[in-house]
């Protein structure tokens, strides 16, 4: 173990970090967004579902509406079946509501860990296919899923995007996931998590699979394409104090997987059932509003 090595995950940004970017609105675009807002209230569930008051809490966010108009380049009528889709979705998988048991075991040999924040404040997710653990399935999708609600938890106010590191050290033709299982991360990410995405950084590629990108290149949208970058200077990226010491930086983080499941667990405030410790009055709250 390395002499500076922690089991302890960083859950805020390097301090003095400038949250980036600031995304402002003109008034056209404000009242683009508040149309989009009331079509969206129009389709939620009704008040006595179980599932209304998460519905409703995701609407509320601040950064949801204006993520689907940016998506849709303000065309309101893309945004409308944008934001439709992605509310059909979340009724059917609720991603906000998955049991952190359900999941747990894709989390154990730290396959994706999220720790640590960007320059900008995004917070990072690593994927490390090489230590694959499980076959393929709708639990690893979950798994997925589970990790982006909480890399989503985890951001600070004013940022709405995220960083995703996938290292490809250790990956072999086995471990690799599939087209097919890339085509529905892809899927997912592109549709339902619109604007999510503010950096996608793969290192580590070897030549054996770089077959791979070749066939989700035609699944990836321009948007997300742009955001790609391979092997760049991670340093230049991210404060060394918030990088993994496998990638150049100065934190050695060591994966222990009860300590790491434990942290994220509770930073983010994630109940047994999937609900959140003390979101009860948060979500009464919300009624009480309406």
């Amino acid at each position: 173990m390395h002499g500076n090595a922690t089991h302890h995950i960083l859950t805020v940004p390097e301090p003095g970090t400038i949250i980036k970017p600031v995304h402002k609105y003109t008034t056209e675009q404000q009242a683009h967004i508040d149309t989009l807002r009331e079509y969206a209230h129009g389709l939620l569930l009704p008040a006595s579902d179980p599932y209304h008051p998460w519905e409703l809490r995701w609407l509320q966010k601040p950064d949801t509406l204006p993520r689907y108009m940016r998506a849709a380049k303000w065309d309101y009528a893309d945004a409308q079946k944008r934001i439709k889709g992605t509310l059909e979705w979340r009724r059917e998988f609720k991603p906000d509501l998955i049991p952190p048991d359900e999941v747990k075991i894709e989390s154990e040999t730290g396959k994706i860990i999220i720790t640590g924040f960007d320059r900008d404040g995004r917070p990072i997710i690593y994927m490390r296919p090489g230590r694959e653990n499980t076959e393929a399935g709708p639990r690893q999708l979950r798994h997925l899923v589970w990790c982006l609600e909480r890399a989503k938890d985890l951001m600070p106010p004013g940022q709405e995007s995220l960083v995703i590191i996938v290292d490809y050290a250790s990956t072999t033709l086995r471990t690799n996931p599939s087209i097919s299982v890339a085509r529905k991360v892809l899927n997912i990410l592109q549709q339902h998590y619109v604007e999510t995405l503010g950096r996608a950084i793969v290192v580590n590629l070897p030549r054996l699979l770089s077959f791979f990108y070749k066939g989700i290149s035609p699944f990836l949208d321009p948007v997300t394409r742009d955001k790609m970058r391979f092997n760049p200077d991670l340093n230049e990226l991210i404060p060394p104090s918030q990088l993994d010491a496998d990638f150049g930086g100065e934190y050695h983080y060591e994966f222990e997987p009860e300590s790491y499941w434990k942290q994220i667990v509770t930073a983010c405030r994630i109940a047994p059932d999937g609900t959140r410790v003390s979101e009860k009055s948060e979500l009464e709250d919300t009624q009480e509003k309406l």
